[in-house]
């Protein structure tokens, strides 16, 4: 089977074996590491913990190692998506009260050994009102910094909804920022700001990903396209995610998108959308009347 359009002509060979997927090489690191990512949007359920979870066991499949931060203290989901809920004895406040060392905190996943998850706290407990930025930014440092291990190629920090405290807190140690949207005015306005109190913390590398979009009702014309979401937001695209009734059940089943056999179209989103990540690349937007012929993958740029 022929790969597909989308995607560029490779020629070097993969490397290790264990991270053979369908584009026949491993892509190639960009940048020095560790990375950290921030995955925000500023408005609530448009995708932020979904991607963070594939994206995360994205990079894992692909041979790199992940530390996946859930930043939101006060509803703690990414645990629930991972399927390691079950898991999860202590978490980063046990590591800064000095009750556990930061290894013992690590949940690590037992399909890819390369991803690991950090809480930030259990449900229903209560935060000290000591922990902030320079909290997250200790964590982040020593997970750079340590010697149990190998540190992580790349940290992934879940953000909370909202521009509170919460988003200064999970934002503070980060030095790109991936950010989620969906085509609708609600979520195109609260990414406009978010943008800019990203910038303004220094962060200028934001890329953005595109939730939810259904290619049939911007044919209707009854959704905004791509093209249209970032010509307003002016950022580079990483990633186009289409609405997939799987991941419900994805969801539900404690089973990322990324793993599913057979693969499903949002899966193979996610998957492309990290492998740009780890290069640094980013994707064009078209406009979906001028190939109809095509299908769903016409929507993707090259």
């Amino acid at each position: 089977m022929p790969p597909l359009q989308l995607l560029p002509a490779f020629s070097k060979p993969l490397t290790p074996p264990s991270a053979l997927l369908q584009w026949n090489r491993k892509p190639q690191l960009s940048g020095p590491t560790p990375r950290v990512a921030v995955i925000t949007s500023g408005k609530g359920g448009v995708g932020k913990t979904t991607t963070t979870a594939n994206i995360g066991l994205s990079l894992a499949r692909l041979g790199f190692s992940v530390v996946a931060i859930d930043a939101d203290v006060g509803l703690r989901n990414l645990d629930l998506l991972l399927g390691l809920e079950n898991r999860v004895n202590y978490t980063a406040l046990e590591v800064l009260n000095g009750d556990c060392r930061l290894d013992q905190a690590l949940v690590r996943d037992k399909r890819w050994s390369h991803f690991e998850l950090l809480c930030i706290s259990k449900p229903r407990s209560k935060l000290p009102l000591g922990f902030g930025s320079k909290a997250l930014t200790w964590l982040v440092d020593a997970l750079k910094t340590r010697t149990s291990s190998p540190p992580p190629e790349f940290i992934l920090i879940d953000c909370p909804a909202g521009i509170d405290a919460g988003f200064i807190t999970a934002i503070a140690p980060a030095n790109e920022a991936l950010l989620i949207t969906t085509p609708d005015i609600t979520s195109l306005r609260d990414a406009d700001r978010v943008t800019g109190l990203l910038e303004c913390d220094g962060i200028r590398d934001i890329k953005m990903i595109v939730n939810r979009v259904r290619t049939d009702m911007i044919k209707g014309e009854d959704m905004m396209s791509v093209l249209d979401v970032q010509e307003m937001l002016g950022l580079p695209l990483l990633g186009v995610i289409p609405e997939d009734t799987e991941v419900i059940r994805s969801t539900n089943r404690g089973y990322p998108l990324v793993l599913n056999k057979p693969p499903t179209l949002a899966g193979l989103a996610f998957e492309q959308a990290a492998w740009r990540l780890v290069e640094q690349d980013t994707m064009q937007a078209v406009v979906v009347e001028e190939q109809p012929k095509r299908g769903f993958f016409s929507f993707f740029g090259g």
